[in-house]
């Protein structure tokens, strides 16, 4: 009966959380601000992946140095 009635309030509170968002991107897309957060969120994105390959790159050479020397 406590399960159950916890996935009741779970759902319920995930819905009114979509709804929020969805009411909230609306209006970011009326006004424009969509375009912002989009470029941001693709920045931050494009930021990690060079970073990633950067680290990725230097650690590929100090594999080859460590096997190089046994």
């Amino acid at each position: 009966m406590k399960n159950r009635l916890l996935i009741l309030v779970g759902f319920f509170l995930t819905t009114r959380a979509w709804a929020q968002s969805a009411e909230m991107a609306d209006t970011m897309r009326s006004e424009g601000k969509i375009y912002v957060l989009v470029s941001i969120i693709l920045s931050i994105l494009v930021g990690v992946l060079i970073y990633l390959i950067t680290l990725d790159r230097k650690v590929s050479k100090l594999e080859n140095r460590l096997s190089e020397k046994k």
